[in-house]
């Protein structure tokens, strides 16, 4: 039978690994022979340790929630002995990476070249610069390599030498007193910085660093369709690392300027028209500036009623790595006019006269032609 790992360390199935960790470290603390020299917490730790080996590991732990056991079907003992935990200190080395028992097992130096880190820079476009794709030349300020020493950090090349204060480990280590007994801890060389190495004759210009700071011009091309938030990527353009190391990603951010005209939503653009109460009625002819195709003419139907909304089908911005481009949606406002003169009152009422069977009306909630806010109401709650 499959035995409980999850249970022997007191988490659930669906546990991630950092509560795995956690639930056996607090454990280990508790049952270590270095700890508790009684028998039954020996023989638990042995358990304990098992568990872990087997729940840390996604291939076993995949063997375990299909039910079966990877420690009885060939993938050996583990616990107090087997497990490599062989001391206290290589329990906290586990966790800690630092720290660990007097048999050694000391990290390696870093060394001194490392990679750069990614840079960030935003930028602001028109919407019609999203919509078309540009070249935007930046001035970027970041860590560039040491045109003099050329990333070496060293003055007229000057070998690095071996630091006098870790011995080139990388690290320095002290004993500590805790409830658990003495533990040896570990640090980056305050010297070296954990390089293990020092420059003792270093660069004029950078300090033996490798690397300066400077202020530089770059052109970044932006591809059409961008949105606001987007992230263009240069590659190899950010920070240099230290000691010449490869340099970091630049990340250009787009910051979409808000239009005088059109909103936009993802692809599609939205726009409103006013259109006079006669023009609505008779139809008309508008023509809408448009971002990529330029003065476009717009039919508004005879009888175009209050909110409706006419689309031009591929008239908006294009979609990002793709020929295809969203629609241009005019939402119409009809306005009706606030003042009349005589002549213009005279006709309205003879046209009145014309369709005297129309007059107001008050609709009720349950009218199917109801466009009011009862309807509006109705078809949200209805969900259409």
């Amino acid at each position: 039978m499959a035995r409980d790992y999850y249970g022997l360390l007191g988490v659930a199935k669906n546990a991630t690994d950092q509560e795995i960790k956690r639930a056996y470290r607090k454990l280990a603390r508790e049952l270590h022979p270095d700890v508790n020299p009684d028998e039954a917490a020996q023989v638990k730790f042995r358990e304990v340790s098992s568990a872990y080996e087997v729940l840390s590991d996604p291939e076993k732990r995949r063997i375990v929630d299909m039910g079966g056991d990877p420690l009885e079907s060939g993938g050996g003992g583990a616990g107090f002995n087997g497990a490599g935990f062989g001391g206290l200190g290589d329990v906290f080395e586990a966790f800690f990476g630092g720290m660990n028992s007097t048999a050694g097992g000391a990290r390696k130096p870093r060394g001194r070249v490392q990679p750069g880190a990614d840079s960030l820079i935003r930028t602001r476009l028109s919407l019609a610069e999203c919509a078309v794709g540009v070249t935007k030349h930046l001035t970027v300020d970041t860590a560039i390599l040491c045109d003099v020493c050329q990333g070496s950090g060293a003055h007229d090349n000057a070998k690095p030498v071996r630091c006098e204060t870790c011995g080139g480990a990388g690290e320095v280590q002290a004993v500590q007193r805790s409830f658990l007994g003495q533990v040896l801890t570990s640090r980056p060389c305050p010297t070296c910085r954990g390089a293990g190495e020092t420059i003792p004759d270093p660069c004029r210009k950078c300090g033996g660093d490798g690397r300066v700071r400077a202020r530089r011009e770059i052109a970044a091309p932006v591809p059409a369709g961008v949105a606001n938030g987007m992230r263009v990527r240069l590659a190899a353009q950010g920070e240099v690392g230290p000691g010449g190391g490869h340099a970091g990603d630049l990340y250009v951010e787009i910051v979409e300027q808000p239009h005088d005209v059109f909103v936009r939503d993802g692809d599609d653009l939205h726009c409103t028209i006013r259109v006079p109460m006669v023009d609505a009625a008779l139809g008309t002819t508008v023509v809408i500036d448009t971002i990529l195709d330029g003065p476009t003419e717009l039919t508004i139907p005879a009888g175009t009623q209050p909110g409706e909304i006419s689309v031009l089908r591929g008239h908006g911005m294009p979609r990002l790595r793709s020929g295809a481009r969203g629609d241009l949606l005019a939402h119409l406002e009809i306005v009706v006019p606030a003042k009349l003169d005589s002549k213009q009152t005279e006709l309205l009422r003879k046209y009145k006269g014309m369709r005297e069977r129309e007059h107001a009306e008050v609709l009720t909630a349950q009218s199917e032609h109801s466009s009011g806010l009862f309807a509006r109401l109705r078809a949200s709650f209805s969900g259409r």
